[in-house]
């Protein structure tokens, strides 16, 4: 199952959408609106540019933010790689059942992504990954 996905974007956690945004912008790529996710407490703006990685900025809305944690150890940084799958229960299992990934959550919608399933989910040898459903 994973062996098929494809890899989708970087995403990285950031106190401001708009000043990490603006290197990138001054680089050549193009940014999406900024959408607010209820769900995860979090706002979401995609960056694109033709033969470069596409990459999400990740800010948290308030302190129940589920990336305030990584947000404070870190500050502004990379934090997960996002891959595109053609089924995002299957790939699911396979990580958690066959490769020891704990599990965030269970799969959701994604208001970012066009209401596609998304689920993170962590090892400690590998870090955070993102599942995006191909649909």
């Amino acid at each position: 199952m994973l062996k098929d996905s494809n890899f989708h974007h970087i995403g990285y956690v950031t106190d401001s959408i708009a000043n990490t945004s603006d290197f990138y912008l001054q680089t050549g790529y193009q940014a999406t609106e900024i959408i607010e996710d209820e769900i995860q407490r979090v706002y979401i703006c995609f960056l694109h540019k033709t033969g470069f990685p596409r990459i999400e900025l990740i800010q948290p809305i308030d302190e129940l933010s589920s990336v305030n944690k990584i947000l404070k150890k870190t500050g502004v940084a990379p934090y997960h790689v996002c891959y595109e799958v053609a089924d995002i229960h299957l790939a699911y299992d396979e990580l958690v059942e066959t490769l020891g990934f704990i599990p965030l959550f269970r799969p959701v919608e994604a208001i970012a992504l066009e209401n596609r399933l998304i689920c993170y989910l962590y090892k400690k040898e590998v870090g955070f990954i993102e599942l995006v459903n191909k649909d």
